[in-house]
């Protein structure tokens, strides 16, 4: 028997949504063993004088626990 957790991830980007995502993962995978998927569950922007600065997403990453 498994028993998994989930746990809300901020991440960012200045290129894109995507490479956000990766970072996110990126990091968890670093902290967090057992990842075994991940779902954005919120995505924004910030803006700097009418540019994009930064992509924003809030992701939900699960992993099993030892």
């Amino acid at each position: 028997m498994s028993v998994a957790r989930i746990t809300e991830i901020s991440a960012s980007s200045s290129k894109s949504f995507e490479k956000a995502v990766k970072n996110g993962i990126k990091r968890a995978t670093e902290t967090l063993q057992n990842v075994t998927g991940a779902w954005v569950e919120s995505q924004k922007v910030t803006v700097i004088n009418g540019e994009i600065d930064q992509y924003r997403v809030v992701i939900k990453v699960t992993f099993i626990l030892n």
